[in-house]
């Protein structure tokens, strides 16, 4: 019996999933994905999975990390973004980080080259361009004005919408490493994984003086109260609530000895994390930025170590939309007022690409089972799969709702599950035994729903 296919807008981390987990069910997928003939301004390539900014998925600790949970139960779902990221991971301490440009052409040719994928490079406008009755939209925080615009019209309600600031990627060629070393704090992973730049006091004031003084990107008048998401930050935004924000942040100097002078600890230390392969690019870690080019080089060929850089990428800011989903979807992730019509990825609330691909992850098994005549369970709450799904679609405040990265807030309290009683004298679970905990509870739960 010949299976009609699902349709997926948006070629994405949410909608490759999406396609990968349909197909892997034996449903056929259309993928619209509107570059290269339509262009973004973060994007700079046609391929699926593109990493617009970071090429980090964060921590990969499944044992004390919300998010390293998270790769680890996608892993056990088969996910085609965890598999296509472990085979192109580069040394990055504890964190899961990437070759951008071999995981993007990994992600492409394995769905361009399967029989059930059908890859349409053109815009969608319009849902009524598309005879279908399963229909995902995935197309992140990027979505075209034409799309927006439909989506307005099946919501019949405003979406709302955050700043997203992009950082920049250096040569590594052009660092100084007379005064750069490689080590990653307190020598996690090889040891070795980030170029580390030390600012003594007066540097680091010094910055701190460049970054609220220098010009930044100005919104349009349409934009100024656009709020920023709180996960992703621009350091000038940082820097701004208070001088010693970023010391605590992304410049923090714990965990490092300075082997140039390991008798004098650095003020503050700028990390760099590997971006390709070859090692030729490393980024600025936590440096998402709205300065203007020109003052970018001014102010970043200041920090030392830096001041030969050329940048491969300078850093830049962005308007994300997003839906508010407690509001407008059910359950499994349909639309209320339109259910052939399912939404995925960053444009339902959902921060991260990890968390994007995890929701692809969902939408497409939903769409999936339903072609088939099943019923696709919901993902237990206990776990990072499931404790993401809930929030956006039955846990979250519709009037307050705001993008979400996975962590362990958003499942269940694990105080009175017999499973994991507290140690002797104590009554409840502290720091890294309860994240420990809730990592254990999850993957017991997870292995269970899955042998259903």
């Amino acid at each position: 019996m010949t299976l009609a296919p699902i349709h997926i807008i948006g070629g994405g981390m949410a909608g490759s999933e999406a396609a990968w987990q349909c197909v892997q069910q034996g449903i056929p997928v259309v993928l619209h994905e509107m570059r290269p003939k339509v262009k973004t301004f973060a994007h700079t390539s046609d391929g699926l999975a593109e990493l617009v900014c970071s090429n980090s998925f964060r921590s990969d600790d499944a044992t004390a990390s919300a998010v390293g949970l998270l790769h680890e139960e996608m892993r056990r779902c088969g996910s085609l973004i965890l598999a296509k990221g472990d085979e192109h991971r580069l040394p990055a301490g504890g964190a899961l980080a990437v070759d951008r440009d071999a995981f993007s052409q990994a992600v492409t040719q394995t769905l361009s080259q399967h029989p059930l994928v059908r890859l349409s490079r053109e815009e969608i406008t319009d849902f009524a361009q598309i005879d279908s009755d399963s229909i995902i939209v995935a197309t992140g925080p990027l979505t075209s004005e034409g799309l927006t615009q439909a989506i307005l019209a099946a919501t019949q309600e405003e979406s709302l919408a955050f700043f997203d600031a992009i950082a920049p990627i250096i040569h590594t060629d052009s660092i100084d490493f007379s005064k750069a070393w490689f080590q990653s704090r307190y020598d996690k992973g090889t040891g070795k994984d980030y170029i580390n730049l030390p600012l003594d006091r007066d540097q680091y004031e010094a910055f701190i003086d460049d970054l609220l003084s220098e010009p930044k990107t100005e919104f349009k008048d349409w934009e100024k109260d656009t709020p920023y998401f709180e996960g992703c930050l621009p350091i000038e935004v940082m820097a701004e609530r208070g001088r010693e924000t970023l010391r605590f942040g992304p410049m923090k100097p714990v965990g490092l000895t300075n082997p140039h002078n390991p008798d004098v600890k650095p003020h503050a230390v700028v990390q760099l994390r590997q971006d390709n392969a070859l090692g030729t690019l490393f980024n600025m870690v936590g440096f998402q930025t709205k300065l203007k080019y020109r003052a970018q080089k001014d102010v970043f060929r200041k920090i030392p170590g830096l001041e030969e850089a050329e940048f491969a990428r300078l850093g830049g800011i962005h308007r994300n939309t997003f839906i508010n989903s407690p509001r407008l979807l059910d359950p499994e992730l349909r639309l209320k007022s339109d259910p052939r019509i399912r939404f995925a990825g960053q444009i339902t609330g959902v921060e991260g690409y990890v968390e994007s691909a995890a929701c692809g992850l969902m939408a497409g098994r939903f769409a999936a089972a339903q072609r088939l005549g099943q019923d696709w369970q919901r993902p237990p709450a206990t776990t990072a799969l499931g404790a993401l799904l809930d929030h956006v679609t039955i846990n979250a405040d519709q009037d307050s709702f705001q993008p979400m990265n996975i962590n362990f807030g958003l499942m269940p309290d694990i105080t009175n599950d017999p499973d994991f009683p507290p140690p002797k004298g104590r009554r409840k679970l502290k720091g890294a035994d309860r994240k420990a905990a809730y990592c254990q509870r999850a993957l017991r739960d997870l292995n269970a729903w899955r042998a259903l």
